[in-house]
């Protein structure tokens, strides 16, 4: 794929996840033998509607609904848990299912070509949509992620879902959890991943199926769920200067604010304007989806930039009947949605002391993923001649054990000095290192502490001999993607997903930055001194190196996988350069 000059990119929003204790909780697949699919039964899925009827807004300006109908795929008996993972980007990517007999987890291969990618069940619910005199107008088929925002059907379900909040979208993804936890519902909306359908206002009936191969393979009644759809059309000039809430991604799209490591305002405070429309004025329908606090912002690892609105949560209080109930908002016992700000984290109340040691314990690797979202830019400058080359890099942690430092600060000084720490089987501190500093970026978009040495970026020559090297190498750490959910150790609940809240405050006088075990950090190089300064640069074959602990000051389990490479080719004239992007083995995406 080529790609010639681009506005700014933006990177992938976070909201927060369910908190666990770190270091102590962390989430795997329940031990499971193969065994031939007959021998073992899997859970009874059934669709339902929370409603019978549901009302859509279609704006005047920005014509489309979003087909968040209602309906939701409900578990019981068994959890509904999918393994999701590829050996290598040279292999297809397959699914196994978790099913059980007799109490006893066993795994059952689905078919070859279940699965596509990461981010769901393709194809899974089929919508067709018929207006008052029967006529049908519109028929849809739409993905199903599993970690969708879920809810508990009933009252003595398991008071918490055990599987991951959202499914992910980076093209480099290695392994993912999907699941449906018993006695719990998600909601089979596409959310984020799906596109708006115009709809003339009106009164429609909308029938949502699941497809007839999934029915088959997990055991799913032909019994659709049928909704009574009435769409209305606003303006945004009826409802200039009405106060009307703000979701995230709205905030981010405004605001320049990027998923991941900037835009962050101060205190917290969100503009009263919304994107595209200045101060005072309507929604946008990607807005007005959603509540402010039902996912409709971005929510964890879901891709580049402002996102459409995310499932909302399912309340528990859905009867079996399929009666509506009023909507309970957040991430609570018994339901989430991926609204919460996850909480900072403590650093210890002291720095360590005693004869700094690195004991023979589990520790961190930290692996590089290849560069993607690859464009040319100009750096917001709009310097004529001027090209940069923009792209997205992620340094993840294949565990087994956490990557945790904390950093200290002497009072009036302007750097914190960083330690590593270390911790046997039971999470017990047994060891310490020092490993750098911290230091304080004022810049608008960071406003935060950032690790420094975490990481480095060079473009090299088709003879891999540096040409250019980026200026970025401090970091605030935050586990922004879910990369690999089936290694040892992996947590599917991470803290320190928000970076408003992962790295400290300008008079913090100490931080503790973590990168949890399968999860990685993506940072967007798109600004000078950030990405790659390419106007001197001839036109051929490069590569982007992404490196993890360039000067090795962290201590891994491994350091000889801490490289990896993205081919590019660059083209064009001064100006007007272009940048393509060829397929990484069988990943064929940028």
């Amino acid at each position: 794929m080529t790609s010639t000059r681009t506005t700014r990119l933006r990177r992938p929003l976070l909201a927060g996840t369910t908190a666990v204790a770190a270091l102590a909780v962390t989430a795997g697949l329940v031990a499971a033998t193969s065994e031939p699919a007959k021998a073992a039964t899997g859970p009874k899925l059934s669709l339902i509607a929370a409603t019978n009827s549901i009302t859509l807004t279609s704006w005047k300006e920005d014509p489309g609904v979003y087909l968040d109908l209602g309906t939701y795929l409900t578990a019981e008996g068994t959890p509904l848990e999918l393994k999701v993972t590829r050996k290598s980007y040279k292999d297809p990517v397959t699914v196994t299912q978790t099913v059980y007999e007799g109490g006893k987890a066993k795994t059952k291969a689905l078919p070859k070509g279940t699965v596509k990618d990461f981010s769901g069940l393709p194809g899974f619910a089929e919508i067709t949509v018929t207006d008052k005199a029967g006529k049908k107008v519109l028929t849809r088929a739409e993905d199903f992620c599993p970690n969708n925002a879920s809810g508990r059907v009933r009252p003595d379900a398991p008071a918490t879902s055990k599987y991951p909040e959202s499914c992910p979208t980076n093209p480099f993804t290695l392994g993912s959890v999907w699941g449906v936890e018993k006695g719990w519902a998600a909601n089979t909306y596409a959310g984020s991943y799906t596109d708006a359908v115009k709809l003339p206002a009106g009164t429609y009936t909308a029938k949502v199926g699941v497809a007839k191969k999934y029915r088959d393979l997990f055991g799913i009644a032909d019994k659709p769920a049928t909704v009574k759809v009435t769409v209305q059309e606003r303006s945004y000039e009826d409802e200039e200067g009405a106060a009307a809430p703000v979701s995230r991604s709205a905030r981010s799209a405004e605001t320049g604010e990027h998923a991941g490591h900037s835009g962050h305002e101060a205190g917290g405070q969100a503009p009263s304007g919304h994107a595209g429309h200045g101060p005072g004025h309507a929604p946008t329908p990607a807005q007005a989806a959603a509540p402010v606090t039902s996912g409709a912002g971005a929510s964890y690892n879901v891709g580049h930039g402002p996102l459409k609105a995310a499932p909302p949560a399912l309340p528990w209080a859905v009867k079996k009947e399929q009666a509506a109930r009023a909507m309970r908002i957040g991430d609570t016992g018994g339901q989430t949605d991926g609204s919460r700000k996850a909480p900072a984290l403590k650093p210890l109340s002291k720095r360590p002391t005693g004869k700094a040691t690195v004991p023979d314990v589990p520790k961190p690797d930290l692996r590089s993923l290849p560069a993607y979202g690859i464009v040319i830019s100009d750096g917001e400058q709009d310097v004529p001649g001027k090209d940069y080359l923009a792209f997205s890099a992620n340094v993840w942690n294949a565990g087994p054990a956490q990557l945790v430092v904390d950093g200290f600060r002497t009072p009036g000084k302007a750097k914190m000095d960083a330690y590593q720490y270390f911790y046997d089987a039971k999470g017990k501190q047994v060891g310490y290192t020092p490993t750098g500093t911290m230091e304080w970026d004022p810049r608008p978009g960071h406003v935060h502490w950032h690790f420094t040495d975490f990481a480095s970026y060079r473009l090299l020559k088709a003879d891999k001999k540096e040409a250019v090297r980026s200026g970025k190498e401090a970091f605030c750490l935050a586990n922004t993607d879910a990369v690999d959910y089936t290694v040892k150790n992996a947590n599917w609940h991470p803290f320190n997903t928000d970076l408003a809240t992962a790295c400290g405050q300008e008079n913090s006088i100490s931080v503790r930055e973590v990168l949890d075990v399968g999860s990685g950090d993506t940072y967007t190089q798109d600004l000078p001194g950030q990405s790659f300064d390419i106007t001197q640069v001839p036109n051929g074959t490069y590569y982007i190196q992404v490196l993890a602990n360039p000067e090795k000051r962290l201590k891994e389990t491994s350091l000889d996988n801490n490289s990896a490479l993205r081919k590019i080719v660059l083209g064009g004239k001064p100006g007007k350069r272009t940048v393509t992007v060829p397929a990484h083995e069988l990943v064929n995406a940028n």
